[in-house]
């Protein structure tokens, strides 16, 4: 028995270093080492052995199974290595890599980053809200008579159940009032939804930023100020900014905002608009809240709001609104540098 042993000891490790390649070395472990392999088919012979011999001929059959175990490891390393040095040896090394495609910012995301960075300086906090909205939160808390056109179907997407896809993020300023007593100093990007025939400058979703301040003795003063740093930010420190009085139900007084600027190539262009929170809003608001938390005898704000698409397009100097949102890559390659 321990010549056995020896003999296939010896026969296994010379074959071994016979084996060239994955599918050698297979056979190998199948040949000697399975369960139909040579040391299984010698181990079953141990019943012909004395008892008393069979613990030194049990050690002598682990120590072959070990030895041939082990050199199976080493081989099978040695190929692994061999493979690795032979497919390097088929590349140059030397030869400049494939660059990896690199992605960039879609210029309406740069812009509204720019944007809630630079209102952030100025304290202001990011609110969100629902697109579907209903109507006491997109009209009727914001001063919007029953007749006015916002409110018509032509103008406004409604569904079924009565509530309406947003026309502003004016609503989530509603919301934040409703919920957080002054002072409130918010902005609030987002989609909003109109019944806009879609052309080179209007689509029926787009992105505004509108804004809310609130607390004592808050003045147009400030609302100038606050929109003047804002808007010498985004183009530049020489940029000008008027404000001509308008109307909107929710502010008063209220104003459009108009900007001359070097990048927007010297013209005067209408960009916002904006206007002291009205104190109907106020009165809407404590009547929902059940408080005086907002009563205009005490409080005062102001409100502004843009369009984010129409800024980009001046910005990127974008002819088209349509092709903000049209995913054509040729164009949005242009935007690598942002």
């Amino acid at each position: 028995m321990e010549a056995e042993i020896a003999s296939l000891q010896a026969a296994a490790l010379a074959e071994i270093e016979t084996v060239g390649d994955r599918s050698s070395l297979d056979a190998f472990k199948v040949k000697y080492l399975g369960k139909q392999g040579e040391i299984t088919k010698l181990s079953e012979g141990m019943r012909h052995v004395a008892k008393e011999d069979r613990p030194r001929f049990g050690k002598a059959l682990n120590e072959l199974r070990q030895s041939v175990t082990s050199r199976v490891e080493e081989r099978e390393q040695a190929l692994a290595s061999q493979a690795d040095a032979a497919a390097l040896s088929r590349v140059d090394i030397s030869l400049p890599g494939i660059p990896a495609e690199q992605g960039a910012l879609h210029p309406l995301t740069h812009l509204l980053d720019r944007a809630v960075r630079i209102f952030r300086r100025l304290g202001f906090a990011v609110a969100e809200g629902p697109d579907i909205e209903d109507e006491w939160h997109c009209f009727d808390a914001l001063n919007t008579p029953p007749d006015h056109p916002a409110r018509n179907e032509q103008d406004t997407f409604y569904l079924p159940d009565g509530r309406l896809l947003r026309t502003h993020t004016s609503t989530v300023q509603i919301r934040v009032m409703e919920n957080q007593a002054p002072p409130v100093r918010i902005i609030a990007p987002g989609a909003a939804y109109r019944r806009d025939e879609v052309d080179a400058t209007h689509l029926a979703q787009f992105t505004q930023m509108e804004g809310l301040y609130v607390d004592r003795n808050v003045s147009v003063a400030d609302l100038k100020g606050t929109t003047e740093y804002f808007f010498r930010q985004l183009f530049g420190s020489e940029t000008e900014v008027r404000f001509r009085p308008h109307f909107f139900p929710f502010t008063e007084p209220s104003y459009e905002i108009d900007i001359r600027a070097k990048s927007l190539g010297g013209k005067w262009m209408e960009l916002a608009g904006c206007g002291m929170v009205d104190p109907a809003v106020f009165e809407a608001i404590c009547q929902k809240r059940g408080d005086r938390a907002f009563d205009p005898d005490v409080v005062s704000g102001f409100a502004f709001g843009f369009g984010l698409d129409r800024l980009a397009m001046n910005l990127a100097q974008v002819p088209d609104i349509r092709m903000l949102v049209e995913n054509d890559l040729r164009f949005l390659k242009q935007f690598s540098a942002l």
